[in-house]
């Protein structure tokens, strides 16, 4: 391993966080991230973080989602779970279709003048 990989690899000992899950086992996760120490003491100077996870079941399959809750403890992160989950799956569709536009205004269409196979688009014999 090179040295420029190596120091890429070093982890921030300044913000290190112990996680904890929770989960109902039907709905999805809550991560709690208990900031810590190098020694793995708590450090009560940072917040705990709360994070969300659930999945989104698509006929591609599922699509993992993870949000951000805004909550001073477990209880709180637990009672805005299902509005923040909302909200993930509603940002998450609109980049999918917007995806979808992207993707269909970048087709190229044969004998469509926009470097296809050229003339009419028909199969062409030498």
């Amino acid at each position: 391993m090179s040295n420029e990989t190596h120091d890429e690899a070093r982890m921030d000992v300044d913000n290190l966080y112990r996680e904890d899950v929770y989960t109902d086992r039907k709905v999805g996760m809550i991560r709690v991230l208990v900031p810590v120490t190098a020694t793995g003491e708590t450090d009560a100077s940072r917040p705990t973080l709360y994070v969300g996870q659930a999945s989104l079941y698509t006929p591609g399959g599922a699509l993992p989602l993870s949000f951000e809750l805004d909550a001073a403890n477990l209880a709180e992160a637990v009672e805005k779970f299902p509005e923040a989950a909302q909200r993930a799956v509603d940002d998450t569709m609109r980049q999918l279709q917007e995806m979808r536009r992207e993707a269909a205004s970048s087709l190229v269409i044969p004998g469509s003048g926009q470097g296809g196979l050229g003339g009419g688009g028909g199969i062409q014999m030498p």
